[in-house]
């Protein structure tokens, strides 16, 4: 049985990703306080994988899951999927129902989640709790905790259906995230890649370091994926953390290191002194693809 460690606690959104995406398989979800410790137990072979967000449709790149691709550890990449970000209000119903029966949400006194996902959700807490107080947790799965663990106060919290599942508490609102198309894309990393159906899409991720003394580098850079037509999904700068003004250059790739062209694309940049890491060529998934066999 493999071990997929995870940012924790039990009932993230990342947990229930994992669930989502491994269904059919049996595995042990490992969760951990902190994205660089469940990488550090991949890192350790105290777990087989390690699933980290990389970016979310609203919020952008999760840079603490990025910097550790490029400094912290030397795990390739091995899957990719995108995962809807849903939001839930949850809490205890009994504390809410009122003597005709109906629920009233203006009962609600505090709020605890994660600040994105928070953030995620100001149409609804403006509309439905414009009195409530609002309150970050270090996850979503941790407010959920402390309101199962604190009733009759009127909190609340905001997380993923898992949680109500795994903390016994109830669905106050489904589906409260401000945008629809709110997805998250998740990372597989580690040196034991998992047996998985056949993507209609393959990706490559590298890191490219251009020369100090090359000007117009990154122009030529670009120039050598355009021209063969290879599509870049992703590029994002991040320092290298050696002096002011260096950077490195995240690259996400449309297509595979076994294509004819990309190959071809990356020693021409190496040619003109760029230095080049592949963090993983790797199969693409979307949310309607569960890619376990």
């Amino acid at each position: 049985m493999r071990k997929i460690a995870f940012l924790g606690p039990e009932g993230t959104v990342t947990h229930e990703a994992a669930h989502y995406f491994f269904a059919g398989e049996p595995h042990q979800f490992i969760p951990y306080r902190l994205i660089a410790d469940a990488v550090a137990s991949t890192v350790a072979d105290e777990t087989d994988l390690s699933l980290v967000p990389i970016e979310n449709t609203i919020e952008g790149s999760v840079k603490d899951s990025i910097d550790l691709l490029v400094h912290g550890v030397d795990l390739p990449i091995q899957a990719e999927w995108d995962y809807p970000s849903i939001q839930n209000l949850i809490g205890l119903r009994a504390e809410y129902i009122t003597s005709s029966g109906e629920l009233d949400l203006s009962r609600v006194k505090k709020v605890f989640s994660k600040d994105v996902a928070i953030a995620q959700c100001m149409d609804f807490i403006k509309k439905h709790l414009p009195n409530a107080e609002l309150e970050f947790s270090s996850s979503t799965a941790a407010g959920v905790r402390y309101v199962k663990e604190n009733p009759n106060e009127g909190y609340a919290a905001i997380g993923s259906k898992l949680a109500t599942e795994l903390y016994q508490t109830d669905l106050l609102a489904p589906n409260i995230t401000d945008h629809s198309n709110n997805f998250t894309r998740f990372l597989l990393i580690g040196h034991h890649p998992p047996v998985l159906k056949p993507s209609d899409e393959m990706k490559t991720t590298i890191l490219v370091t251009l020369p100090e003394d090359y000007p117009g580098a990154l122009h030529q850079v670009l120039s050598a994926f355009a021209w063969r037509r290879i599509n870049l999904t992703k590029i994002e700068s991040r320092p290298t953390k050696l002096k002011l003004g260096s950077y490195y250059f995240y690259i996400d790739i449309k297509g595979s290191l076994d294509s004819v062209l990309l190959p071809g694309a990356i020693a021409e940049i190496e040619a003109i002194g760029c230095l080049v890491r592949v963090l993983g060529s790797y199969p693409s998934y979307s949310y309607s693809q569960r890619a376990v066999l």
